[in-house]
């Protein structure tokens, strides 16, 4: 006759089994998360970033406080804040009404679509 093990080393090896099932499944999870993982953002990336930020405040700062044109074709021009402030200042103190008008002509002639291309004849007509 085959002497019946102890209850409690049973329920040992049941626990051990149970926790070494968890230890290998967390290994392998690790493994997985460490090994597959995106490669982090290096220092070049992030200077890459600040150069094209720098340059589009750079930019911004330029537009704002410089005149240009904008579309000399049509006769529209940037102006600094300040110049545009004081002509506001002027045009709208003086006149409101006359002020509005010239705005939306302004809008109008800014916003115009180009004349529409005639199209082709057809070669049945």
């Amino acid at each position: 006759m085959n002497p019946q093990p102890a209850p409690e080393r049973t329920a040992l090896a049941y626990i051990a089994g149970v926790l070494g099932s968890f230890f290998i499944v967390a290994g392998l999870v690790w493994a997985m998360l460490h090994f597959t993982g995106p490669q982090p953002l290096g220092e070049d990336r992030a200077a890459v970033r600040a150069k094209a930020l720098a340059e589009l405040r750079a930019a911004e700062t330029e537009a704002l406080d410089t005149a240009g044109w904008l579309d000399q074709p049509k006769g529209i021009v940037r102006l600094r804040i300040e110049d545009a402030m004081k002509k506001v200042e002027v045009e709208w103190g003086s006149n409101p009404s006359a002020a509005r008008s010239n705005l939306i002509d302004r809008v109008e002639k800014a916003t115009a679509l180009p004349p529409k291309v005639p199209e082709k004849p057809s070669q049945f007509e």
